[in-house]
């Protein structure tokens, strides 16, 4: 204070110091004036922070005095506070003032410390008070007027979950250093992602589901209040209320322990949802989807109606849910050697011995697929890209039935009506008529809005599962009395179906007939083309090899009257050099004459 006041007093004669940085405010220095005239002062655990950081202010070292702020303050935090979970949680409340004073004399970190080492303890050895679970969701704020303290009894065990509600007083930035410091003692991932349940539940009220929140008075009371329901938009908030959500979004992210199932996976579709609204990092936004999709076979249809907040665009983010498939699919890919995969119990209206070993996980998310598919169909901004992209996200082998598929289409049929038929017959490959139930495969026969190629294929595959289905009870029964019952309920089936029904079939049954006999017309007239082009083939290769003998023939004629005409030439020059040599001479070129045409012959 002298140093302060000689700076002062250059600059004027007026002798005014103003200490408006001072950490812990009037109360701190009042605190630590009475300290230095030799007044009693009384250190609790809600002042100490402030006096603590104020003497470092003060500069009221050793140096000057044995006993001065510090040490006495030091002793008090170390022997006193720190040994003490109500104190503990109290100081560290205070530091969110007294930043960056707290930090740096290491009050943070010494506190973050004690509590872990207390929240990790074994809670049959906990003797000290606690606040508890309350029984009604509370604003977050110490007030010990509004909770009553739970201390352990001999009779009554303490929870594992006796920790969550006083830490969840803290700040973000505290509560994360809080939990850092649990994971670093061991403490159990499932307890650990439950206690930032618990956090995220009363500092974003936004995360609870609707008619389950409580009085709106108690959300309001305190903390961060965002409801996401409703016409509640990002609009509705402030500059700095978005900026410090934004902040507790991205920071309950990071902490997420790694482990699947250490959060829910409702808890995590309603972060994105908020995630999405606040416009969180890009890195975390991916991250939580990566999360999502580890588990998505724990989702819900209600959970997963993320609206799209994009305008102009559909009603319902089906891009977001299209990546969460996609990181699903991935998880499974990862998981598929590992033990312990069960076919799905249920059955779905055809027989169940043919069906794939499939794992329940992926059957799940293929049924949560079909029924947001039905959902999102109604929207008429809905592209039928979109829809047939998504619909094939999931290999054929996920789903043993594919009603839930049918269902969705034809709501989107419903929804388009202008539609064209080329786009219909498109829309229609999503799904396998094979895999449609007996009851599917009868709505479908009677669907107008179906392209009639589709009903057809329908009515085969009813008519192909009500013969097996008829040949196995025979087989089964081992008696043909059985068999006309059956047939005499699926006509009575065909009696009692409205008159609508009844055209149609008689239509569809009529195109059956004529396509069968232009089938068999086609079939006729190419065995008659295969008749008649064998037979041209028989007369071709007949005038082939007589052309070719005629040809051989000729050539040999033409051969043998060549030879002729030089066998007739040698000899006449042969008579006319025999008059004018010797005997002998004429002898030897008679000899060798012939030898040499035999020669030329061979």
């Amino acid at each position: 204070m002298n140093r302060i006041i000689c700076e002062s007093s250059r600059d004027s004669e007026l002798i005014e110091v103003e200490l408006n940085d001072i950490p812990g405010g009037p109360e701190s220095f009042e605190l630590a004036a009475k300290f230095c005239y030799g007044f009693a002062v009384d250190l609790t655990a809600s002042n100490i922070s402030g006096l603590r950081s104020a003497a470092e202010y003060l500069e009221m070292t050793e140096d000057l005095e044995e006993g001065n702020l510090i040490f006495k303050t030091e002793a008090f935090l170390s022997y006193v506070v720190l040994s003490s979970w109500r104190d503990s949680i109290v100081v560290l409340k205070s530091c969110e003032s007294l930043s960056p004073w707290a930090e740096n004399i290491q009050i943070v970190r010494r506190c973050s410390e004690s509590i872990a080492w207390k929240a990790c303890a074994n809670p049959r050895g906990i003797r000290w008070a606690y606040t508890g679970r309350p029984t009604r969701t509370c604003s977050p704020k110490w007030n010990s007027g509004d909770s009553k303290d739970s201390s352990p009894g001999k009779n009554q065990p303490v929870p594992p979950d006796w920790w969550f509600e006083d830490v969840s007083i803290l700040r973000i930035d505290h509560f994360v250093r809080v939990v850092t410091a649990i994971k670093v003692k061991g403490m159990r991932f499932d307890l650990i992602g439950a206690a930032i349940m618990h956090y995220a539940s009363k500092w974003l009220p936004g995360l609870a589901k609707e008619g389950a929140r409580g009085s709106d008075d108690a959300w309001n009371q305190g903390g961060l209040h965002l409801t996401v329901a409703g016409s509640a938009n990002k609009e509705d908030l402030s500059s700095s209320q978005i900026r410090e959500q934004r902040m507790v979004i991205e920071s309950l992210i990071s902490i997420i322990p790694p482990q699947k199932d250490s959060v829910s996976c409702c808890f995590l579709l309603r972060m994105l949802r908020l995630a999405n609204i606040l416009k969180v990092a890009p890195a975390l936004g991916t991250e939580l989807e990566k999360r999502v999709g580890m588990q998505l076979e724990q989702a819900t249809l209600q959970d997963l109606l993320i609206p799209s907040y994009n305008r102009g665009e559909t009603s319902y983010d089906v891009d977001l849910v299209h990546r969460l498939l996609e990181h699903f699919l991935v998880q499974e890919q990862t998981e598929a050697s590992s033990p312990g995969r069960e076919p799905y119990p249920e059955k779905c209206g055809y027989d169940a011995n043919s069906r794939p070993s499939v794992p329940i996980a992926k059957l799940r998310v293929a049924k949560l697929l079909d029924s947001y598919l039905t959902e999102v169909s109604r929207d008429r901004n809905l592209s039928l890209t979109k829809f047939q992209v998504l619909a094939e996200a999931l290999p054929d082998s996920a789903r043993t039935c594919d009603d839930g598929l049918y269902r969705a289409v034809d709501s989107y049929l419903k929804a388009h009506p202008t539609l064209t038929e080329h786009e219909r017959k498109r829309l229609c490959r999503v799904m396998d008529c094979q895999k449609l139930s007996i009851d599917a495969c009868t709505h479908a026969a009677q669907n107008e809005r179906l392209p009639l190629r589709v009903v057809v294929q329908v009515l085969f595959s009813e008519q192909l599962k009500i013969s097996n289905a008829i040949a196995n009870a025979s087989l089964k029964e081992a008696g043909e009395s059985h068999l006309q019952p059956m047939m005499c309920t699926r006509r009575q089936l065909l009696e009692g179906t409205p008159q609508s029904f009844q055209e149609g079939w008689a239509t569809a049954k009529k195109d059956i007939n004529t396509l069968k006999f232009e089938m068999e017309s086609m079939k006729a007239k190419y065995l008659e083309l295969q008749s008649d082009m064998d037979n041209l083939q028989r007369q071709f290769e007949k005038m082939a090899s007589t052309k070719s003998s005629k040809q051989s023939l000729s050539a040999w004629s033409a051969g043998w009257k060549k030879l002729s005409k030089l066998t007739k030439i040698t000899s006449a020059v042969a008579h006319d050099k025999g008059a004018q040599i010797p005997e002998t001479g004429v002898a030897e070129t008679t000899r060798k004459g012939p030898r040499r045409w035999r020669n030329s012959i061979s």
